[in-house]
């Protein structure tokens, strides 16, 4: 069993770039949807928000969102993957590396879940610090994304647990219950800290579900075409589909990046 086992031969290149192309037109379509909001919004409702401010926050925040789902499927996909790896080399002989890993996961499997999911929330840092860097949200609502993402990655692992991975996801889902719980509630909390939660939580429900939609419509499309494989886990479909909209992610706010440069320079001084 090799990671070849998970990759899809007939996945070619020109396949890649068309689905490549199908996240980047669904990032897009976010993208104008939030530009279209934040006009509309200036006409509904009076206050000194400019509507490129609404804009790049939402934006933004969106970005932080897919970020912090990409994550959380990330660290769903190692268990998952590592978990039926030991179910097939159980039992072996085995004293290499393999040998060491058969020891660490039938040994301290609970441990290895703990790194993995701190590994996964350094994965989230570094990519919206240093290969997405959203400097345009305040530590607050990167928070109360980051906590929305761990309920995205909860309802996406529900849903694949119903359709065809049974029984797979149940240590993980346990993990991201706790560390929901002890974002809302934790030692020295008020009723006050759990209301203000939330309604932050609440306020970002429509980011959370146009994220869904386009991560379900993106791996929908994967799937559907055979790009994506069914014969292991769909988690693992679903952690390419991800990959490909993180990449979305980067080549659009990098490119905007780029035109807002562009613009700067041209504009007098």
């Amino acid at each position: 069993m090799n990671i070849q086992a998970y990759m899809n031969p007939d996945f070619t290149w020109p396949k890649k770039l068309l689905f490549f192309a199908v996240a980047l037109m669904g990032v897009l379509i976010c993208t104008f949807l939030f530009f279209g909001w934040s006009r509309i919004r200036k006409k509904v409702k009076r206050d000194d928000k400019e509507p490129q401010e609404v804009f790049t926050s939402l934006l933004y925040r969106f970005y932080e969102l897919v970020i912090a789902g990409t994550s959380g499927i990330s660290f769903a996909c190692a268990y998952v993957v590592m978990n039926h790896v030991y179910s097939l080399y159980q039992g072996t002989t085995d004293t290499g590396a393999m040998g060491v890993f058969l020891a660490i996961w039938g040994e301290w499997k609970d441990f290895a879940l703990l790194f993995l999911i701190c590994m996964s929330c350094v994965l989230n840092t570094f990519l919206d610090k240093l290969i997405i860097p959203l400097k345009g949200i305040t530590r607050d609502q990167i928070a109360v994304i980051r906590m929305l993402g761990m309920f995205y990655a909860i309802i996406v692992i529900m849903y694949l647990n119903v359709i065809g991975d049974s029984n797979e996801y149940g240590p993980i889902m346990i993990y991201y219950l706790g560390l929901m719980v002890g974002r809302f509630v934790y030692f020295d909390a008020t009723f006050k800290d759990f209301l203000k939660a939330m309604k932050n939580m609440f306020f970002c429900a429509p980011l959370l579900i146009l994220a869904l939609a386009l991560s379900g419509l993106t791996s929908f499309f994967g799937f559907s075409t055979g790009f994506l494989l069914e014969r292991n886990y769909y988690i693992v479909g679903v952690f390419y589909a991800h990959l490909y909209l993180l990449a979305a992610v980067f080549a659009v706010f990098h490119v905007r990046r780029l035109i807002l440069w562009i613009k700067s320079k041209k504009s007098p001084s």
